[in-house]
């Protein structure tokens, strides 16, 4: 029945300049409804519900790959150290720090994806966004949300850290918001944002490998004409964009998880901290490279598949 009347709007449409001019007006009062929902645009805090959906999934290789860069005699692999874990402290285990790194996803990635967005839609909209534009984009967005995460990252690398700790040595954070306060209250609020330079280095390349090529590979797909703004096109373009992030991130996150994790006065400043890792050789600032890998690039499909898929649902249409 339905068909039947869809056909007979058709004819009567085709056969009459008065009904087509009826269903051009009812378009122009309803313009939304002519649009695809591909135009539509992200929100500001989209890339921070993203992240924090996608850390939910690859906590434990996150927690996994720590172990693995602050271990500085050891010889476990990515196997013996989940064995490990999971003898010591069970399924759980793979979940220490959890709420340390939501909070650091809600801070970190809320404030690089909003600041990126939200001055790439100030670009004229005419033509693409060049990509030496989008990698300075990204690139200060990406410094600011390194610092504004700074505290939140320093909790999540001890909490991870913590079981790998004698029973006397442990911080026993009870959760994220705890350990912050605990650090302002013991340590000071100079402590909270230790290594917030690395952090912040680290944070560049992180979403210049991320976002800035994540776009470009995608405008590339899409300019080809071989592929629709869809699932696919969206986890091809986010998995290339994970493995170039970890190859340009790798050496700093090291360095990061090391300051991060060192006891008070371990280490000069950076350089210390360099020539410290370098005497395990150039290996030494690869060290977790796989697991990193196998962390970032789960991390990274799913954020921007979460993300592109709040931007299709729920994401508004420019005016």
């Amino acid at each position: 029945m339905l068909k039947q009347l869809y056909r007979i709007e058709i004819w009567a449409t085709q056969k009459s300049p008065m009904a087509a001019r009826r269903k051009e007006d009812r378009l122009s009062r309803c313009p939304m409804a002519a649009r695809r929902k591909e135009d539509r645009l992200s929100r500001w805090y989209f890339g921070g519900l993203a992240s924090a959906g996608a850390a939910c999934c690859t906590h434990p290789l996150d927690l996994l790959k720590v172990h693995l860069q602050t271990q500085q005699t050891g010889k476990l692999s990515l196997p013996q150290m989940s064995v490990k874990i999971w003898k010591s402290d069970g399924f759980f285990g793979f979940y220490n720090g959890l709420s340390a790194s939501l909070l650091r996803q809600l801070t970190y990635s809320t404030t690089r994806f909003g600041i990126y967005e939200t001055l790439k839609k100030q670009l004229p909209s005419d033509k693409s966004v060049p990509f030496y534009q989008k990698v300075f984009l990204a690139g200060f967005s990406g410094a600011c949300g390194g610092f504004v995460g700074t505290p939140g990252d320093l909790v999540n690398v001890r909490m991870q850290n913590d079981i790998k700790l004698p029973p006397e040595q442990r911080r026993n954070y009870k959760h994220a918001l705890d350990g912050v306060v605990r650090i302002l209250r013991e340590e000071g609020l100079k402590r909270l944002f230790g290594g917030a330079s690395m952090a912040t280095a680290r944070a560049v390349l992180m979403t210049i490998g991320q976002l800035s090529f994540y776009d470009q590979i995608k405008q590339m797909a899409l300019d080809s004409g071989y592929f629709k703004d869809n699932l696919v096109t969206h986890f091809g373009s986010s998995f290339a964009a994970a493995s170039i992030a970890t190859i340009m991130t790798q050496p700093m996150d090291v360095l990061k998880t090391r300051m991060m994790n060192a006891t008070p006065g371990q280490f000069k400043g950076i350089g210390d901290c360099f020539l410290y890792t370098a005497k395990l050789g150039p290996a030494g600032f690869f060290k977790g490279f796989f697991p990193a890998w196998i962390r970032l690039a789960p991390h990274t499909v799913l954020m921007f598949v979460f993300f592109e898929q709040l931007r299709l649902n729920f994401g508004y249409f420019k005016s």
